[in-house]
């Protein structure tokens, strides 16, 4: 009976699929055969097509094949071709370095660091003063190693850790604590990837429909001056939610236990290759960082010297911390297997989806195309009567509400798709940088269905929460996260971008 139920939901599974591609191939097809609208061309027809069927697929199907889908109809537009989308795809340097920053981000987690710094957190004596402190650690220390790391990769490294807490504490499936630490586990994951860019695919994705709309950047040190205050100000209205509303029985928790100590001292002292990578992963993340504050300076040597090293772009840095890693050796090995990192280290899909939507912003964005033009002139009569503050919450609520319930990654491609050229059309009253990086860290914090990212479904189906109690806090916290975002975010965002 078992097996007959699996074949049912298979066929269930396959015969959607099967329909929603059926629907996409229409809509594309429509597209390229009906005549263009006025002040939109043929290839910007077509263009729109492939937009609307692909993000049809990408929201009922997945991000798989339907990017590669959309690298093939774009080099059906007559203006483009198979090289041109080839080229502003795999060749776009974002695409480089996503490929580079994953395999390097790797290479540290596979280390001690990452569980010495959980450790040290939930084991210090301030962690152990109360059930309280404990959390507020835990959390923090996610928040913390997440900073620098893919959240899929951090939610996994972290998870042994808890289910170990959860044993020395004696808490059992069911137990309210539990559910919090669970629950937060999965919030703190999702928010530190909204706070800076690095080995981060969302907030760079919304970065770069900016660069590819606007023709100028937004980097990593201004957007990280506007995320990090943020998302701390939204962290500790994480812990007010927990501690006023659900408010988990935290009484008879025995923090005392010698097991943490024991935790503590089974991790492995740091090896030489450890320190060495350690040393390589903080010269990496100083080139990401320093010329953005540094180039500026009103000392020549040092502003030449950052200007310099700005030149050559975001993906060099995890390059030279590649080769680096290949180069320098312990015990006889190099401190980075290459095809380990290519092969555990590197989410495929991801970065295959954002080289599919860097094809397709180049090609909404090509001046020959026109469709951007097109849009934001229909956009602009729908959205001239609304104020600025409505603006940013209409575009933070449709961010909240996609991320909570579909893709991150989707997200971040499609709300600033629209809010930029609507920010472009406000003359100024809207600034287009700040709502895009509004947009990138609503976009990676959905955390109440399933579908929003991998380790929601898992956190939901383990037994130490349900996914009734992640869709209710997770929009409880949408809601608060949208309206810090647009209240405090997006003004501190403004003053650093402009």
């Amino acid at each position: 009976m078992g097996e007959v139920k699996e074949k049912k939901k298979l066929m269930t599974k396959n015969e959607k699929e099967f329909i929603c591609t059926i629907i996409a191939f229409l809509i594309i097809a429509i597209f390229f055969m009906a005549p263009s609208p006025s002040g939109l061309s043929a290839d910007g027809m077509k263009v729109l097509g492939i937009f609307i069927g692909i993000l049809f697929l990408w929201i009922t199907i997945g991000i798989g094949w339907p990017s590669l889908l959309c690298l093939a109809m774009l080099a059906f537009v007559p203006s483009l071709g198979i090289k041109n989308t080839l080229t502003t795809s795999f060749g776009n340097e974002t695409f480089a370095f996503l490929l580079f920053t994953f395999m390097f981000t790797y290479a540290f987690s596979q280390t001690g660091y990452v569980k010495k710094i959980a450790l040290g957190f939930v084991t210090s004596k301030f962690a152990r003063k109360s059930p309280w402190r404990f959390a507020f650690c835990f959390f923090a220390a996610v928040i913390i190693i997440g900073l620098f790391m893919s959240p899929s990769v951090l939610y996994f490294v972290i998870l042994p850790i808890l289910e170990e807490i959860y044993n020395i504490l004696g808490l059992k499936k069911g137990d309210k604590y539990a559910s919090m630490l669970t629950i937060g586990l999965v919030f703190c994951t999702s928010l530190s990837s909204g706070m800076t860019p690095i080995a981060h695919v969302f907030p760079v994705l919304s970065m770069n429909v900016f660069q590819s709309l606007t023709g100028a950047t937004i980097n990593y040190g201004q957007y990280m001056l506007f995320a990090i205050p943020t998302g701390v100000i939204i962290f500790i209205a994480m812990m007010l939610v927990f501690r006023f509303i659900m408010r988990p029985d935290t009484k008879g928790l025995d923090l005392t236990s010698s097991e943490f100590d024991k935790m503590k001292k089974e991790v492995p002292k740091a090896t030489r290759g450890e320190k060495t990578i350690l040393v390589v992963f903080i010269l990496v993340i100083a080139l990401w960082i320093l010329p953005s504050l540094l180039k500026s300076s009103s000392v020549a040597w040092i502003s030449n010297l950052f200007t310099w090293i700005d030149k050559f772009g975001t993906s060099m840095p995890p390059l030279i911390g590649i080769v680096l890693l290949s180069i320098l050796k312990y015990q006889q090995k190099p401190l980075i297997n290459l095809n380990e990192a290519m092969v555990k280290g590197v989410s495929w899909p991801s970065i295959i989806m954002v080289s599919a939507t860097l094809a397709l912003g180049a090609a909404m964005t090509n001046s020959s195309i026109g469709l951007t033009t097109f849009l934001s002139n229909s956009i602009e009569p729908l959205t001239n009567g609304l104020s600025t503050t409505l603006l940013i919450l209409l575009f933070a609520l449709w961010a909240g509400l996609q991320s909570n319930l579909s893709s991150h990654m989707v997200t971040a491609q499609l709300v600033p798709t629209i809010a930029v050229p609507v920010a472009l059309a406000s003359g100024g009253a809207l600034s287009a940088a700040a709502i895009t990086a509004v947009i990138g860290l609503i976009a990676s914090t959905g955390s109440a269905a399933p579908p929003a990212m991998p380790y929601v479904a898992v956190a939901g189906s383990s037994g130490w929460t349900n996914s009734t109690k992640l869709l209710k806090y997770g929009f409880l916290m949408m809601i608060v996260i949208i309206l810090i975002v647009s209240f405090i975010g997006y003004p501190i965002a403004n003053g650093i971008m402009g």
